[in-house]
């Protein structure tokens, strides 16, 4: 089940989640099948598949430091475990 913004379970949505998309690109390498530019003496799609490592990295902690405290769960007061587990003693 999905949850728009936060809730008590399912997906959490973000704008912030868009830019995950973006180290999917590498996998489109007909836009980087070619030899030129050579870094180093190694052809375009290898350094260029080296390089979306880094990228992907950054947009998922850019995204993780963003979203970490969104939706978090909350009970309301009748529901914590406190007052469940005092009730139980009785």
């Amino acid at each position: 089940m999905a949850a728009h913004g936060g809730g008590s379970g399912g997906i959490r949505w973000s704008p912030w989640n868009l830019l995950l998309l973006v180290p999917l690109l590498m996998l489109v390498t007909p836009w980087f099948n070619s030899t030129d530019p050579q870094l180093f003496g190694m052809p375009f799609f290898y350094w260029s598949q080296f390089l979306w490592v880094p990228v992907g990295v950054v947009c998922v902690l850019i995204v993780y430091l963003r979203t970490k405290g969104d939706g978090e769960f909350t009970p309301d007061a009748d529901e914590r475990v406190d007052d469940l587990d005092e009730g139980a003693r009785r």
